[in-house]
């Protein structure tokens, strides 16, 4: 399930499908991929085996996040973090993935001057 997710939305294509495993790439970007293994599968560590993700979040640095964001709320995805611009030169927005996973979408953008001065992150 996860592997379509991201293939539907992010653009990864399946290159391995066991069953219990798969392996994604991405077309765009050969070094990327993502794994996938079932979670209640012998493979996986006993210690989290058939557990939700918590605690994780991939982000996708993207060149237009305006674009995504009206992409991906158009295609119904749950927005947890709506369009935000951080003082620290980031805009973004978060959306669940599958099981339990945050998905950030963000594009670098120019700093704030006051705020990074005021963290001492100025020049």
């Amino acid at each position: 399930m996860s592997a379509a997710w991201f293939g539907e939305h992010f653009g990864f294509a399946v290159g391995i499908d066991l069953g219990w495993y798969v392996n994604t790439q991405h077309a765009d970007h050969p070094n990327l991929s993502l794994d996938f293994v079932q979670r209640d599968h012998a493979a996986w560590p006993a210690a989290t085996r058939g557990k939700d993700v918590v605690g994780t979040l991939l982000a996708f640095l993207v060149e237009d996040v305006d674009a995504e964001y009206a992409r991906l709320s158009n295609a119904g995805l749950t927005v947890v973090m709506p369009l935000v611009t951080e003082p620290w030169g980031q805009r973004r927005f978060q959306v669940t993935g599958p099981d339990g996973l945050l998905v950030e979408v963000l594009q670098m953008v120019a700093p704030d001057p006051r705020w990074m001065a005021d963290n001492g992150l100025g020049g």
